[in-house]
């Protein structure tokens, strides 16, 4: 990591979805600190008054948690920002609006904040009637404000930071035009420069993040870019959970930014890996090998997995880690169970039982560990994991009939009484899902058969 303080590293809790309680943000502002991180972003998009009631402020109980977080980030000498995301419907030209956005930083200046971000992202880039005829841009209007809000917010916190959030806060975004004509030039040009810009990358969840696209990236905003990491976000799909390593960002990269922090998953209990690895990749050196500190990592979090009954091997947890790694892909050995199983829709009567005791090889560990889960003491855990293992067991057990009418003889059909028609892969999205098929270059064209 950077020498200085400068250097921002830590985490956001910034994700669409039920926010941590207590408890979870003090254990990891803990972990933040044994890690070697320093900040801490809360911007939890279903804090009604974070976003969608962003004009209230915060009652009583709201407000004694908020000064109680803050005050544990201070006795741990990690820098606590408030983020406050008013674009929905704020009025960039109303004296009103401006004042009760001052209001609620200032209740906030009372709790014990110090650091601040206004974020813009996920919001219609378009103005009312009023702010049109008064500013050139939407860019014009946002930076106009975030200038007036941190000129206000200084005196009284000469150590502030501040971050803004673009409207377009990602690659694509910006070749689609998002925001308007030259957003990002207008936000480098007018927005003071002591104020740091949050970046995605190239995507909103980026594989890869490149030394040369972050460099363009500086010169267009006039300041090396903040990174807002969606590396590990799962809140767009409620079905998988990401475990794997920090990747994909050069050890170079940290050069280039102000900063890097995680939005991970939006369940507390399945962070640990992506923040071990994450701090491990800040305080590395010229290489960086991701997946040796994912091993590591997994060794490490196995002990939380601790169970009365049978216990989980070491091996067994890598393997449901690596059915549950990243967005793009798969860790080795599930890419290794599913071209085993991938290989069992071909037919060859000489092969076929081979392919069959490979597969099971690999099945069988996976199996038992999905089954161990509901016997974890740690049962937040277990809550964060038990969706996911189901669905994935559940699945080994219809290849596993699969398996069993084939060496029957009934070659291409099969049938299993616990995945009767509608109440398993049942609902409406699955059978939306069934109509489109995506291509590697992300195209969707109808499923076999044409549209029904």
């Amino acid at each position: 990591m950077p020498e200085g303080s400068a250097f921002l590293a830590g985490v956001i809790e910034g994700f669409y979805g039920p926010p941590w309680d207590q408890s979870e943000r003090i254990e990891l502002l803990e972990e933040m600190v044994r890690l070697g991180l320093n900040t801490y972003l809360y911007a939890p998009k279903d804090d009604l008054k974070h976003r969608l009631l962003w004009r209230e402020s915060y009652d009583l109980d709201e407000s004694q948690t908020l000064r109680e977080l803050i005050s544990h980030c201070n006795q741990r000498g990690l820098r606590f920002f408030y983020a406050l995301s008013p674009g929905l419907d704020v009025r960039y030209s109303d004296r009103n609006d401006v004042g009760l956005m001052q209001a609620k930083l200032q209740q906030l200046v009372a709790l014990g904040c110090r650091h601040f971000a206004l974020l813009f992202d996920d919001i219609p880039d378009h103005m009312d009637p009023e702010d049109r005829c008064r500013y050139d841009s939407f860019a014009t209007a946002q930076c106009q404000l975030a200038n007036h809000i941190f000129d206000w917010l200084q005196p009284q916190s000469p150590e502030l930071r501040f971050l803004f959030c673009p409207t377009p806060y990602c690659g694509r975004m910006a070749m689609r035009g998002l925001g308007g004509v030259g957003y990002l030039q207008t936000i480098g040009r007018e927005l003071a420069p002591q104020i740091d810009i949050f970046w995605t990358g190239s995507e909103i969840i980026s594989s890869k993040i490149e030394v040369a696209e972050i460099q363009r990236l500086a010169q267009v905003l006039r300041r090396k870019p903040l990174l807002w990491d969606n590396l590990y976000a799962n809140d767009y799909d409620g079905r998988r959970f990401f475990c794997g390593p920090y990747c994909g960002r050069p050890p170079a990269l940290r050069q280039e930014v102000s900063g890097i922090l995680l939005n991970p998953n939006c369940e507390y209990p399945l962070n640990y890996v992506p923040l071990q690895t994450f701090a491990q990749y800040l305080q590395s050196e010229v290489t960086w090998e991701a997946r040796q500190a994912y091993l590591a990592a997994i060794a490490a979090w196995a002990p939380r997995f601790a169970s009365p009954a049978a216990e989980i091997a070491l091996e067994e947890l890598v393997l449901l880690g690596d059915c549950f790694y990243l967005p793009h892909q798969e860790g080795p050995t599930a890419e290794a169970l599913f071209e085993a199983a991938q290989q069992l829709m071909c037919d060859s009567s000489v092969e076929w039982e081979l392919r069959v005791d490979h597969f099971e090889r690999l099945a069988r560990p996976l199996h038992k560990a999905c089954a161990q889960m509901a016997n974890l003491r740690d049962r937040r855990l277990f809550a964060a994991l038990s969706r996911r293992t189901w669905e994935l067991r559940e699945e080994l057990d219809l290849l596993a009939a699969f398996i069993a009418a084939h060496q029957a003889g009934s070659r291409a059909v099969c049938s299993s009484d616990a995945h009767l028609p509608k109440t398993y892969r049942g609902g409406l999205v699955p059978r939306l899902q069934r109509l489109l098929r995506q291509h590697p270059d992300g195209t969707f064209t109808p499923a076999e058969g044409g549209v029904p």
